[in-house]
């Protein structure tokens, strides 16, 4: 006796969760629904693929910045310019990784731009999860799809 399987249909099933870690004093699983509560940011970007080219694309999502700084990093206020030794490691459903520096994306520092998009190119991505995008990268590979984990570091420099 053979047994047919049945598809879910396109859209149902559970939204994806990326699990926001380390050292924060707030950790929290979120899903691209939660992104919604803060402000959201819409970007053109273009980047280069090196398997497929130049790529195009809009993607809407808040600040990496504010999603993290809501979950409170553990910065060391009697340390000066603490946050300068901060790392944000981001992983993928595949497996792919992406690290940046806290002070990449502090608006005290490099104010780079960078999103947790819960769309792109007008499609929500609640059931394949965010994707980290880097406008100001002219390559997309630290463009990560499907973010499961993002893992914020104090652990780097001297004396940490």
């Amino acid at each position: 006796m053979s047994r047919s399987r049945t598809r879910p249909a396109a859209g149902t099933g559970p939204a994806a969760e990326l699990a926001l870690t380390g050292d924060l004093a707030r950790p929290v699983r979120l899903t691209v629904p939660d992104l919604g509560a803060w402000p959201q940011h819409r970007v053109r970007v273009s980047f280069e693929c090196a398997t497929g080219g130049v790529r195009h694309h809009r993607f809407t999502g808040p600040l990496l910045y504010d999603v993290l700084s809501a979950a409170g990093p553990g910065f060391d206020p009697a340390r000066r310019k603490d946050r300068l030794r901060f790392l944000i490691a981001v992983t993928g459903a595949d497996g792919h990784h992406a690290l940046l520096t806290w002070a990449e994306i502090d608006p005290d520092f490099g104010r780079a731009p960078v999103l947790l998009a819960g769309g792109a190119d007008d499609t929500p991505l609640d059931r394949s999860g965010p994707q980290l995008v880097l406008p100001q990268d002219r390559c997309g590979a630290r463009y990560v799809s499907g973010v499961r984990a993002i893992r914020v570091d104090g652990t780097f420099g001297p004396g940490a």
